[in-house]
């Protein structure tokens, strides 16, 4: 991304089965994938792909994958692209995981299951603001520069190819899986080296990978793939990464476009256009919150240049970043533009509540997935325009004549609203068309198609879908609310129209039946007769298209109206069965097989007939259940409270700590003077780090003169035989130049009598480290730049004996289950005092943490608390803190052993933590324990406190406890 997310059963997964262009329900025997200049084929059917992407990483709770994954296919998807992430399963060289959270397989299977062809994009480098851009942590130990074809990389990243690939291989389209492409690498795009491009690309096709491959080039313009388009390291089909928007969240209301016209550039030209990450959200560089994000990138947007880049580049394979965002859990982020939230400003929000972005994506995808002749198209003559405001482009499919206009402001930044009248010449004649666009809005028209058993001459409404269903095709269209519409029909006979709802006027003449309306509410029309099969035309605005969902069955598809999700759809003994979410009590209108006359909601104990009547449209209309019951959340109560940080005592036992004494290392910042006290370079690559150095004083010591990189929003503290001297920022990304002297710098003054000549003084330093730099620019080996102190030393003291302590890392996982990013370094984290069962009766019991001071240091908080949540509803809990943001502290949350979260205002504006089911136990106990590190006196630990709901439904999946062992951990 450019600079940038057991109990139950597999035949419990309800399939949701694939509309016009999504994976077969019964692939043929070995299907192959192809392409051409115009798109990508399966088994020779043209496919306009329409990927979301989401990260399995980034949601540590694999019943819950079904529920995102079936929430991108009902939002008119048809594919997912999924980054693999290296250091996520590799704790160490030579030992890779793939089970629980990790287990990939399980995961493919799931979006199998939900109808989704899958883009697999395992690197070796895949950046996703993830900790080392996905390199792991021991990485940085191994000779030669990361992202080349240098032997200690070359022989680390093969290893990854070779346990990654053959998982992706065996889930290939031509092996009854999904996976349609295979994505090399990650916006390579400095300094390239071919043969390392090519190297990869080897790997995978010794590992059976068989799909073309593809890359995604940097930024909005070619770079080496363009270059290379022949030889060594070029791919089959390169890709572009599109971010118009820019990523200035802060000002959502203002920006538009200034990273360019966000139009997809073709790269080859046997090849079609690939939009590998197109705009969908945005970073949150500024702290201005995930909201804003979606504001910057919401439906506007999305509107004017999703729709202007499918038609005036004809890409047919995109690829939107992000779908569905997460949680950084753990110390999965890297540190320079990310804080726990990833939500991205997604359509799907981290909490996976469908967003007003989800109600777009829907409209334009099931558009893309029900207009066939979209995926193979040329320029074309645009139609005229009696308004020069009105800017028109247009396409044309060259088999079937099929086309294709995009209105637009001819001043893309327009915030204005014109109208005109088009003049469209298309196969069928040539039609006047009201149109009326708003500014930042654009309109996809289609003419000379047959929809269906219909022949559409030309439009001013646009397509969402069209099925053929009971007997009739049934078609939505829709406009601006207010707009003028026009669609012509074209009949060779007089037909019979019946306008069963809504101001739509009609005449025929000449073959043509015109109608003409404005688009507001739902209006009706049923049209029969004139030597064509029957019509149900559903005339709409945005709002009311976003109100309908398709779901495709054994037989016809059904077209819902009125739920707030639909999973899938069966039509079984004459009942239509569906699984589908209900947010509250409404009504339900269901378009399907005639000879369906009952209506059936499938739940939890059990399904719920509903009374339904059939309808002047021949639909059945009835009214739905909301969630039967509120979810009681209970107060948090009974809280303990113990402080931490012995080590910053003289006489804490520090023997069984590692020596720090290496003479070298294989960073390229290198110490200025020995020893090397790099963390990495002692196996400790993630969280806190603690380091002890003694030496004997003299007496004369004036001051501590640290150095230290932790990455953005880290902060190290320092103690002097138990004496706390402060704390400092630690360096960050920009200060990976070895010309830098100071990175982190941080000059403590001795306190006066303090240290006694003779006597053996104690430095303690606790570093917070914030995750691995990316490698972005593949040029600098940045990644490596190490963590935790680069230089240390007291003034007037002689040399310094080091030890060093940190997370028990890949060579010594205490909790394999969780995984090396769970933990860090702190006493309590080694001891276990996150971890459920952990004997906290001794701690001391307070009322809520707020009410008691903070220390310098580190003080755990730890309570329980039991849910009992509604059976048969899905409710997303979350954690709240009131107040302000508190600076100078920084807090781990802890949920049943799996650390959630970073809150404060060092790392950056959340206040709301996502508690994921299956994490959290929806019925039963769980333990929420606190680390509070504050590098000051303060009145009071974080708060108020407490549980809330996201959203509740009747509906969702079946979620089981994630398992993760209790304490104490096996040793």
């Amino acid at each position: 991304m450019v600079r940038k997310v057991l109990a139950v059963l597999a035949a419990l997964l309800v399939l949701l089965p694939a509309p016009l262009q999504g994976p077969a329900a019964a692939a043929p025997a070995a299907p192959r994938v192809t392409y051409d200049h115009y798109s990508l084929m399966i088994d020779g059917r043209r496919v306009v792909v329409q990927a979301a992407e989401i990260h399995y990483f980034r949601l540590p709770s694999p019943g819950l994958w079904r529920d995102v994954l079936e929430k991108i296919r009902a939002g008119g998807f048809n594919a997912v692209s999924v980054y693999f992430d290296w250091a996520y399963h590799s704790p160490k060289p030579g030992v890779y995981d793939f089970t629980g959270v990790r287990d990939v397989d399980r995961f493919l299977r799931t979006a199998e299951r939900a109808g989704l062809y899958v883009v697999a994009r395992p690197g070796p480098y895949i950046n996703a603001e993830t900790t080392g851009g996905g390199f792991p942590g021991w990485l940085k130990n191994v000779p030669g520069r990361g992202r080349s074809s240098d032997a200690g990389f070359t022989q680390a990243y093969r290893d990854w190819l070779h346990h990654i690939n053959p998982i992706i291989a065996r889930h290939q389209v031509g092996r009854g899986g999904s996976v349609i492409l295979y994505n090399a690498e990650n916006e390579y795009a400095a300094n390239t080296d071919a043969a390392y491009m090519q190297d990869i690309q080897d790997q995978a096709r010794a590992d059976g990978i068989d799909v073309p491959i593809t890359t995604n080039d940097c930024c909005d313009a070619a770079d080496w793939s363009s270059t290379w388009a022949e030889g060594p390291g070029a791919v089959q089909i390169p890709g572009v990464d599109d971010y118009p928007q820019s990523f200035d969240c802060a000002n959502a209301e203002t920006v538009w476009g200034p990273w360019g016209e966000g139009v997809t550039e073709r790269l080859r030209d046997d090849a079609p256009v690939f939009a590998a990450e197109y705009q969908a959200g945005a970073i949150d560089l500024n702290n201005a919150g995930y909201d804003r994000c979606r504001d910057l990138t919401g439906p506007a947007y999305m509107k004017f240049f999703y729709k202007s880049n499918l038609l005036v580049s004809g890409a047919t394979l995109f690829n939107y970043y992000m779908g569905f965002g997460g949680t950084n859990w753990g110390f999965l982020a890297q540190p320079n533009d990310v804080y726990t939230s990833y939500d991205y400003g997604a359509a799907v929000n981290e909490a996976r509540q469908p967003t007003a972005k989800y109600d777009e994506f829907k409209r334009q995808g099931y558009f893309l997935q029900a207009v066939a002749p979209l995926a193979k198209t040329d320029p074309a003559a645009a139609p005229g325009t009696d308004n020069p405001a009105i800017g028109v482009v247009a396409r044309a499919n060259p088999d079937t004549g099929t086309r294709f206009a995009l209105v637009r402001h001819a001043d893309r930044a327009a915030t204005t609203t014109d109208a005109a009248t088009l003049s469209w010449t298309v196969p069928d004649g040539t039609y006047a068309l009201p149109v009326q666009v708003r500014g930042r809005d654009a309109h996809v028209l289609v003419g000379a198609y047959d929809l269906g058993g219909q022949r559409l001459a030309a439009s001013s409404s646009e397509i969402m879908t069209h099925a053929f269903v009971g007997g009739r095709d049934v078609a939505v269209l829709y406009g601006t609310a207010g707009s003028p519409g026009a669609t012509i029909l074209r009949y060779s006979t007089p037909p019979q129209v019946k306008v069963l709802e809504g101001d739509v006027r009609w005449a025929f003449e000449g073959g043509d039946l015109r109608l003409d309306y404005t688009h507001q509410g739902l209006a009706r029309v049923l049209v029969s007769g004139g030597g064509r099969r029957p019509l149900l035309l559903l005339l709409g605005t945005d709002e009311t298209a976003a109100t309908f969902w398709r779901a495709g069955t054994d037989a016809a598809p059904v077209l819902v109206r009125g739920t707030s999700l639909v999973r899938s759809a069966a039509v079984e003994g004459g009942a239509v069965r569906l699984t589908a979410d209900t947010a509250r009590e409404g009504e339900v209108e269901v378009f399907a097989d005639a000879r369906a006359s009952r209506l059936r909601l499938a739940g939890d104990p059990g399904d719920t007939d509903v009374r339904v009547t059939r309808t002047p449209s021949g639909s059945l209309l009835g009214r739905v259940p909301g969630p039967r019951e509120a979810a009681r959340l209970p107060a948090l109560t009974g809280w303990r409270v113990h402080d931490e940080a012995p080590e910053a005592a003289p006489g804490f036992d520090d023997s069984s700590w590692r020596t720090a004494d290496k003479a070298t290392t294989e960073s390229p910042m290198k110490p200025k003077a020995g020893p090397v006290l790099y963390a990495d370079d002692y196996g400790f690559h993630y969280g806190d780090v603690w380091y002890r150095g003694r030496f004997t004083a003299t007496g004369a010591e004036t001051a501590v003169a640290l150095n230290a990189i932790t990455g953005r929003r880290g902060r190290y503290l320092v103690w002097l035989d138990g004496r706390y001297l402060g704390s400092a920022a630690g360096g960050t990304q920009a200060d990976v130049d070895a010309a830098n002297p100071e990175p982190g710098p941080g000059r403590f003054a001795v306190p006066a009598g303090l240290l006694k000549p003779g006597r053996t003084a104690t430095l303690a330093v606790l570093v917070q480290n914030m995750g691995h730099n990316d490698d972005w620019t593949a040029d600098d080996n940045r990644f490596k730049q190490p963590r935790g102190l680069v230089a240390a030393a007291v003034e007037g003291a002689a040399a310094i004996a080091w030890k060093i302590q940190g997370a028990r890392g890949g060579e010594d996982l205490a909790d394999p289950v969780r995984g090396p990013l769970n933990t860090g370094g702190l006493y309590g984290e080694r001891s276990g005092w996150h971890l459920p069962g952990y004997p906290d009766r001794a701690w001391k019991e307070i009322a809520a943490p707020a009410g008691r001071p903070l220390a310098p240091g580190v003080t755990w908080y730890r309570t329980g608390f039991r849910l009992d949540l509604p059976e048969g509803q899905d409710v997303s809990v979350g954690l709240r803190f009131g107040g302000a943001v508190p600076a100078g502290s920084r807090t781990l949350i802890y949920l049943n052993g799996w650390n959630v979260g970073q809150y404060g205002g060092d790392i950056g504006p959340q206040k709301e933590f996502v508690l994921p089911a299956g994490l959290l136990r929806g019925h039963g106990h769980n333990t929420l324990a606190l680390a509070v590190t504050s590098t000051a006196a303060a009145g009071g630990g974080p708060g108020p406190i407490g549980l809330f709901a996201y959203g509740a439904v009747r509906g969702g999946v079946p979620v089981p406890d994630v398992p993760g062992p209790s304490y104490p951990l096996a040793r």
